[in-house]
């Protein structure tokens, strides 16, 4: 929210297992700061993660202007373990 209303702090954003809705609560988005956001963000997201799915995320994403990097983990939960990510995952974000 703090890169949203001032996006001169940072280059970019790196963000784990964000919290796009409390488990069970999809209406309760917390994405009203997205359309504002003006850095590149990286999201790291299990696909089993409960607060929200990797379709929910990537409809989310899609509310960010600037450059979105989502990178999955498989099997992932929000705690991220007993995940596995493909091989050279991070050389699509610095390439």
């Amino acid at each position: 929210m703090l890169a949203a209303e001032e996006p001169e702090l940072c280059d970019s954003l790196l963000l784990f297992s964000y919290p796009l809705h409390p488990p069970a609560k999809q209406t309760q988005l917390r994405t009203a700061h997205f359309p504002s956001l003006q850095n590149e963000a990286n999201f790291v997201h299990g696909t089993k993660d409960p607060f929200g799915t990797t379709g929910e995320m990537e409809t989310a994403l899609a509310l960010i202007p600037a450059k979105t990097n989502l990178i999955t983990i498989e099997g992932g939960g929000h705690d991220l373990r007993r995940g596995k990510f493909e091989p050279n995952v991070w050389d699509r974000i610095i390439g």
